[in-house]
């Protein structure tokens, strides 16, 4: 019975990835499958590349100094995006480079990295491995992992996956396995081979997080009944838009361009006059509504607004209504109703562009 679920669910989750490679399911957060995708590739001594631009990027540093690469660290200030343009000029000096790692989305400040245009350079400038950071977006934000050439592409099951953590998802390329079965590197729970090899089988090396399995299949029946990943793509898009509507209505400043901008989060500054971290503690206790606050340098300067998963417009409206009762209650100073109605605006249309008259 586990071998039909497994091979069903990998079936259906490979349109997420948009890919016809396997899918890889690791009983694990997706920290550890970001490790898997490093210790399964390069070996001590390499160089590698690693573009951050948040908390989320340097975790990919933390983990390919731990296992001795040599790190060329392409670093942006917290709230911008790396540019296609930038990793080329980065590139183009660096030889032997081994691989490159990027943070898809980077959840401390809502950027959502150019991969498409970022995996095109590192295919144009060297020979190395394309290796993305899923995990913040895959099932919220387009995915093309074939078409776009990524080589290893890892998500998490606690995100816009909409379930508990505890399950990773990892798809890699026919040229990544060549070099994985070529890599030194030993490891043994992480093993990528060996998950490979259980695969084919339909099951995992290793005790499978079953529940989450079983999980996982109905959201992508969910997906399914949504009208396929792009209309879940577009609901996403949807939210975005709404909440940052709303925040310009209410003349609070976003972190970040909206060229840029996530799908799944948004980070937004404080609201000007109000002490950040007693209006989020105040929306707790009073509302029921509870924001992520800022990370590493942001901290105290921003908060995020998450709209990925089993999230939909209606609770856009509903969050933003009760940001508004309690930026009233800190006599911030706004029109009442502005921002609930900018969202809505939004809203409105574009159910206007995908409903047609009966």
């Amino acid at each position: 019975e586990f071998v039909e679920l497994y091979r069903e669910t990998t079936e259906l989750v490979k349109a997420v990835f948009g890919t016809k490679q396997d899918i890889l399911l690791l009983p694990s957060g997706g920290t550890a499958a970001l490790e898997a995708a490093a210790v399964n590739t390069v070996n001590a001594g390499d160089d590698v590349v690693v573009i951050t631009v948040g908390a989320f990027g340097d975790y990919f540093v933390s983990i390919c100094e731990k296992y001795g690469f040599n790190v060329h660290k392409l670093a942006k200030q917290w709230g911008q995006a790396c540019t296609a343009e930038e990793l080329r000029t980065f590139l183009q000096p660096l030889q032997h480079i081994k691989a490159v790692f990027i943070t898809y989305n980077e959840t401390s400040t809502g950027i959502l990295n150019p991969i498409a245009a970022l995996a095109q350079v590192v295919r144009e400038e060297s020979d190395a491995l394309v290796i993305v950071d899923g995990v913040s977006c895959i099932g919220g934000a387009p995915a093309e992992m074939d078409a776009w050439g990524i080589d290893i592409l890892v998500t998490g099951s606690q995100k816009a996956m909409m379930l508990p953590p505890g399950l990773s998802l990892v798809s890699v390329s026919d040229r990544a396995w060549k070099v994985i079965e070529e890599n030194t590197m030993p490891s043994y729970y992480l093993n990528l081979l060996s998950y490979r090899d259980w695969a084919h089988k339909g099951m995992t090396p290793n005790t499978p997080t079953i529940t989450l399995i079983y999980g996982l299949r109905e959201v992508c029946k969910l997906i399914e009944e949504e009208g396929g990943f792009a209309h879940t793509v577009a609901r996403h898009e949807l939210m975005k838009n709404m909440v940052r509507s709303a925040m310009t209505a209410l003349h609070i400043e976003l972190l970040t361009t909206d060229e840029f901008a996530s799908p799944t989060i948004t980070a937004i500054m404080a609201p000007k006059g109000i002490a950040l971290n007693a209006f989020l503690h105040h929306l707790k206790q009073h509302y029921h509504l509870d924001f992520a606050g800022g990370l590493g340098p942001l901290q105290g300067e921003i908060f995020r607004f998450g709209h990925m998963g089993y999230c939909f417009p209606s609770d856009i409206l509903q969050a933003v209504s009760l940001m508004e009762a309690a930026l009233q209650d800190f006599a911030y100073d706004f029109e009442p109703g502005a921002g609930v109605s900018a969202a809505h605006k939004v809203f409105l249309a574009a159910q206007a562009n995908t409903i047609t008259s009966p």
